[in-house]
């Protein structure tokens, strides 16, 4: 039987299935993908209250799984994406009334 190398193979990647399967909370479909700050923002927050199964608060869990998607998405995100998400923490902060970080 022949070993299998490391390297990519037909599955997805771990981070991607964290991102997909999360056991903190269901985020809805394509939220990452979405155009505007605000709108990541506002369904990070649904699906952090809607979730049971998290640990921490919803302000927590929500700011968490999209700094991870930020991390993990590293490099190969553009600048113009990254300035989104960025935004979208701050909205995120707006939401939950806390103070925004300039």
């Amino acid at each position: 039987m022949a070993k299998k190398t490391p390297g990519k193979s037909s599955k997805k990647k771990w981070s991607q299935d964290v991102t997909d399967h999360s056991d903190a909370m269901d985020l809805e479909g394509g939220v990452f993908k979405q155009r505007g700050a605000k709108k990541i923002a506002d369904s990070l927050k649904r699906s952090a209250e809607r979730s049971e199964r998290r640990k921490a608060s919803p302000f927590q869990s929500a700011m968490s799984m999209l700094n991870f998607y930020i991390n993990r998405a590293g490099k190969q995100l553009s600048e113009s994406r990254l300035a989104t998400l960025t935004r979208a923490k701050n909205e995120l902060r707006k939401d939950f009334g806390k103070s925004p970080k300039r």
